[in-house]
């Protein structure tokens, strides 16, 4: 019991956030600005584009990954003995949270105007289509949601809210998590956000609902990617445009 912390100490900044959400930042700004050069320099190593694409992210993922377990391993034990109390609650409310995050998606891209997939989601199924499931389950759900809960929910809310409103954190955490799928794409506009806005807002709710568990919100994260995944692998390349 003395090997987890109060949780004051759980939701101090330290050394390790800064140097994981630096390195997000960093190496984000860089693809964002010179993703060609760096998938060029890759594709030295691996021909392949798609390879090259996935390699390019795998590092990227995993790099930070390791900063935010090192800074994060406390609270994520914390959480999962949270959960492990209350199974049967746990695995029922995934998938609800799942259906209120495609519901609330719906109901924002149809406001939109907008029916149109992101640059993202175009690129996403391109890669899944070119590449096999047991390489993208590693990136695209177990390594992107854990450093994605881990930086917008974690450390924007679970943290900055102990020097911020917690609501204005959870704006934040909404509206962040919802530009970075975007930028350098579509670009900052309503019908290219919507998609990200309303997963963002359930992934932040579950956050706050379940007390900042960010076990919880990982899970539900993570499955959300999974259905994804399953889907395009599931539905002929011709029926999604490809």
């Amino acid at each position: 019991m003395g090997t987890i912390p109060p949780a004051g100490r759980l939701y101090r900044f330290t050394g390790l956030d800064a140097a994981a959400a630096g390195l997000y930042a960093s190496l984000a700004t860089v693809l964002s600005l010179a993703a060609a050069p760096a998938t060029a320099f890759v594709q030295e190593m691996f021909p392949d584009p798609a390879t090259a694409v996935y390699a390019v992210n795998l590092a990227f993922y995993a790099s930070v990954g390791l900063f935010a377990a090192a800074a994060a391993w406390r609270v994520m034990a914390r959480d999962l003995l949270i959960l492990a109390t209350r199974p049967w609650f746990t695995l029922a409310m995934i998938p609800l949270s799942i259906v209120a995050m495609l519901v609330i998606t719906t109901v924002l891209v149809t406001a939109t105007g907008s029916v149109k997939e992101s640059q993202n989601q175009l690129g996403l199924q391109s890669l899944v289509q070119q590449l096999p499931v047991w390489v993208v389950v590693p990136l695209l759900v177990i390594l992107g949601p854990f450093v994605e809960e881990y930086l917008f929910r974690h450390l924007l809310i679970g943290k900055l809210s102990r020097h911020v409103n917690i609501w204005v954190c959870c704006v934040l955490s909404g509206l962040c998590f919802a530009a970075i799928h975007v930028v350098g794409r579509e670009g900052l506009v309503l019908p290219a956000l919507a998609p990200y806005l309303g997963m963002g807002a359930v992934l932040v709710a579950v956050y706050v609902w379940t007390g900042k568990n960010v076990m919880f919100s990982y899970f539900v994260h993570a499955a959300k990617n999974l259905l994804a995944l399953l889907l395009i692998y599931a539905i002929p390349p011709q029926l999604l445009g490809g």
